[in-house]
Formats: structure tokens, C-alpha cells, sequence
């Protein structure tokens, strides 16, 4: 049986990770007392009896608990942001390329990718690895998140009675063009520069959205919507947690793409829509799921020998 600690077990991530172990007989779970939660020793403590330690902390927090590591056998899964570009750190994304699957079996050290991060890296990876797509080519994105993956304090200012009339539009942020995801979106991807970026938060509990528009006669491998899909359908055609999904899809719900259609799940769709010129790659998943805590677990998965499914809603 695998022992398993979750520092940071109390905010959104940590207690998602939760939900999804439930009923699991593989898993004893290693629990800290409330009191406790910060203390240094008891952290350190069970963090070292641990087989794997789950890191939901802010990231100063994240690399002190990795300082704190003794045992040589403990592995770490890290969903702050941390360590995403660090040296040593598998990134979380197994369905990149089988690269990143053994870097996820075989580490002791993994980074979950960022939410934003997640959606935006499962597009531009491939096409600049096929070479569809420049790595010097100015990459743009918009996305829409539920405002969960903003934290507790956010998360009680949208649930409170009598909260700004502001609350209820949704919003721009990371207007700075400074947001924390960005590096990890350029490292990863291999972009000459980092993206230009506009995160939306709104009005509901969790699900997000990602697009990448692109001008067909930009791309170095000149692409109409249909060839791209074509690609990326085969690019992740033996990938459960990416589904992309049937060309013209989106004519089911009227041509709309609602960000918060896939709260609850774990995988990723992709969708292809646009025209000849004008094409918009879109992810939509949970900012919860397949942006954090699922993806977390996924790892866990997959470095435990497990389907990787498991404990996941697929």
C-alpha cells in the first residue's frame, strides 16, 4: 500500500486530490492534525514517511517542504508553480510526448502544469513540433477560468452575500502581461517568447477555456481548420485524458463553447473551428481536473504502475 501525505490538503487542489481517493484500497492516506498544518517538524515528519508527498502549497511553501526531504525514496508531485521550469522536475503532461511519460514514471520529482498552462501548452507543443507552427511565430491566447483557481480568499469573495455588482461580469486580469504561467508556456513549448496572454475570470465554480487563434497564412505549413484537426486528432488519437473532438462539433450547442461544460472531469477536449484564413484552436477542461488536482493524480498513476485513470473521471 502506497503512503500517501498532501501538504496543503486544505485549499482546492488538496482537496480534490482527496475527492478522487475515495474508496481507493491502494492508498493510505497520511493526515496531519489541523493544528499542525504549518508546523515545520510534523510536516517534515510526514513528509519523509511518506512514499509520495503532494505539494498544494504557495511556492515559497512548496520549495521549504522540498528542503525538508530526507528520505531518498520519497517522491514528490508539486502543483505550485515552483519548480514547472526547473532542472530535475519531470513536467506533468505525459500525453506531450512519450518523453514526458517516462519523465513521469520514472521521476522522483514532478511539476504539475499550470491550469492555463495546461490548455495552452496541449495545442502549440505539437504544432511547433511538427513544424506547423514557427517558434518564433506571436503567439496570442485568451482563456476563461471558474474563479476556484484563484484561492480561498477569492473563492469566498464570489460566494458571499451581497459581493460587488462587478463580481457578476467577467473579468481581465494579469493586464501586466506578467502572469505566473507564461514561463512555463514558453519553456515548454519551445516559443522564441513568451505569449501574449488574457486570462478571464468569471462568474462560476470551476471549468476553463483556452484558444489560440492563428492566421492560416502565418503557419509555415499552410493549414486549413480541417488539416489541422486532422492532426491533432492523430497527434492524440491513443490519448484518453485529450480528446479531440469530431470536426464541426461545436455546431451541437449552437456554435457555442461553454468554459464551464466540463466541471467534475478530468480529461481535455480539443476543438478546431475557424476558416480557411482564421482558424481557433480551443481546450476546455476543468481548472480543477485536468489543470491541477487531476492531473496530479494522473502522475501518481502513472509512477505507481497504475492505468492511469484510475481513481479519475474520464
Amino acid at each position: 500500500m502506497t503512503k500517501v501525505f498532501i501538504d496543503g490538503s486544505e485549499g482546492t487542489t488538496g482537496l480534490r486530490i482527496n475527492e478522487r481517493f475515495a474508496g481507493r484500497e491502494d492508498i493510505s492516506l497520511l493526515t496531519i492534525a489541523p493544528e499542525l498544518r504549518k508546523d515545520l517538524n510534523e510536516r517534515k515528519r510526514l513528509i519523509n514517511e511518506s512514499d509520495i508527498t503532494f505539494l498544494c502549497l504557495p511556492d515559497d511553501a512548496a520549495r521549504e517542504a522540498v528542503s525538508l526531504v530526507e528520505n531518498e525514496n520519497v517522491r514528490i508531485i508539486d502543483a505550485s508553480t515552483a519548480h514547472r521550469t526547473q532542472n530535475g522536475w519531470a513536467y506533468g503532461f505525459p500525453e506531450l510526448a512519450p518523453k514526458f511519460r517516462e519523465a513521469v514514471r520514472t521521476g522522483k520529482r514532478v511539476a504539475v502544469p499550470g491550469c492555463y498552462a495546461s490548455g495552452f501548452i496541449a495545442m502549440v507543443y505539437p504544432l511547433i513540433q511538427e513544424g506547423i507552427l514557427a517558434a518564433d511565430y506571436p503567439v496570442s491566447a485568451f482563456a476563461m477560468s471558474g474563479y476556484s483557481g484563484a484561492g480561498k480568499k477569492t473563492i469566498a469573495e464570489y460566494e458571499k452575500e451581497g459581493r460587488p455588482s462587478e463580481l457578476d461580469a467577467p473579468r481581465e486580469y494579469a493586464l501586466s502581461q506578467q502572469h505566473k504561467h507564461l514561463r512555463e508556456m514558453k519553456a515548454v513549448t519551445g516559443l522564441v517568447q513568451e505569449p501574449l496572454f488574457s486570462p478571464v475570470i468569471c462568474d462560476y465554480y470551476s471549468g476553463m477555456l483556452v484558444s489560440l487563434p492563428l492566421y492560416a497564412n502565418l503557419l509555415s505549413k499552410c493549414a486549413g481548420p480541417k488539416e489541422l484537426h486532422g492532426f491533432l486528432a492523430d497527434y492524440y488519437a491513443d490519448e484518453p485524458f485529450v480528446r479531440v473532438m469530431p470536426f464541426g462539433a461545436e455546431a451541437e450547442s449552437n456554435g457555442f463553447l461553454a468554459a464551464n461544460a466540463r466541471s467534475g472531469w478530468d480529461g481535455m477536449e480539443v476543438y478546431v473551428t475557424g476558416c480557411e484564413n482564421r482558424l481557433v484552436v480551443s481546450t476546455r477542461f476543468d481548472n480543477l481536473g485536468k489543470g491541477a488536482s487531476g492531473a496530479a493524480v494522473q502522475c501518481m498513476n502513472l509512477m505507481l504502475g497504475l492505468p492511469e485513470d484510475t481513481g479519475l473521471k474520464l
